[in-house]
């Protein structure tokens, strides 16, 4: 059996910590070159280089940043079983990291994570929001504990995850009331070459719109797109163009950016997905948004 040195381990969280060796030693009380040779017996060890260089400073590489994570966790498990054994409240929150899809509409993420932060037992969320094939490179190296999503993994990718479906709703058109002054008209004639915000091509929501536009006649006047589904809004608040938005927080985006439901696209909805490197969801964080999706906000 092959057992991890964790003095090894313990320098290299330092160095990680510090960006230097020099500050690491100083900090430790050793010397720079026993640092140094602990460290490359670590790298030997595990088969892989654990730093990079940028400028002066040390920064871990992408299998480095896994290792610190688990350097961290193991040290802060160190210092609560002293805790414990000496009677003292650890005090220690679940920790769940999540990565959010650019995509995902900042509202519908935060109803999604929520009820995390309502379990019983305290729970400290940290959120990083990138596109999904760098989540999900962060994901393979348990970077991260989930990513919410709007399509689920495709077979190309080289990540082994399970997609996990939390629900789907239908799909808004919203605009801000300067935008509707006149005669009430259907739906496709009123969008027929009106000014459009719409998400950035190559996402599944611009595809599906673009399908609805195509089978109803409609030519969208472009005016905008976006990555960040937010700024979208911002510009739709504004007054520059109609755009899309789920119809589960549709009454969420009618109050926070002062626009009215022009109507909902028929046939056309949005699927929100959790993936994980489990099968079968088991941190408990992760198991309440999965429940409260489908239970609460998905019905």
């Amino acid at each position: 059996m092959e057992w991890l040195n964790y003095h090894h381990l313990r320098y290299f969280w330092a160095v990680a910590r510090e960006g230097s060796v020099t500050r690491a030693a100083r900090k430790l009380n050793i010397s720079q070159p026993t640092v140094s040779a602990q460290i490359r017996e670590l790298e030997e060890a595990l088969g892989e280089k654990l730093f990079v260089r940028s400028g002066r400073t040390l920064v871990p590489s992408d299998v480095g940043r896994a290792v610190y994570r688990y350097a961290d966790e193991i040290f802060a498990l160190g210092r609560e079983l002293l805790d414990a054994v000496r009677e003292r409240p650890t005090g220690r929150p679940l920790k769940l990291v999540v990565g959010i899809a650019d995509v995902v509409p900042k509202l519908i993420a935060y109803r999604l994570i929520e009820p995390a932060l309502r379990l019983p037992e305290p729970v400290h969320v940290e959120c990083v929001e990138d596109r999904p094939e760098r989540l999900l490179g962060e994901l393979a190296v348990h970077g991260l504990d989930l990513v919410l999503t709007d399509a689920p993994t495709a077979p190309a990718v080289k990540v082994r995850a399970y997609n996990h479906l939390l629900g789907e709703c239908g799909v808004t058109v919203f605009a801000a009331p300067e935008l509707l002054a006149g005669r009430a008209k259907p739906l496709a004639e009123r969008l027929d070459g009106a000014p459009w915000l719409l998400p950035t091509g190559g996402t599944t929501l611009r595809r599906s719109l673009e399908q609805w536009f195509e089978e109803h006649g409609v030519r969208p006047r472009v005016v905008g797109e976006f990555a960040d589904s937010a700024l979208m809004k911002v510009f739709g608040e504004a007054g520059l163009g109609f755009f899309p938005g789920p119809a589960a927080i549709e009454a969420e985006i009618k109050r926070q950016y002062h626009v009215r439901a022009v109507g909902r696209l028929a046939g056309v909805c949005e699927r929100f997905y959790a993936v994980s490197v489990e099968r079968r969801l088991k941190h408990p964080a992760v198991v309440a948004i999965s429940e409260a999706a489908k239970r609460r906000l998905f019905i």
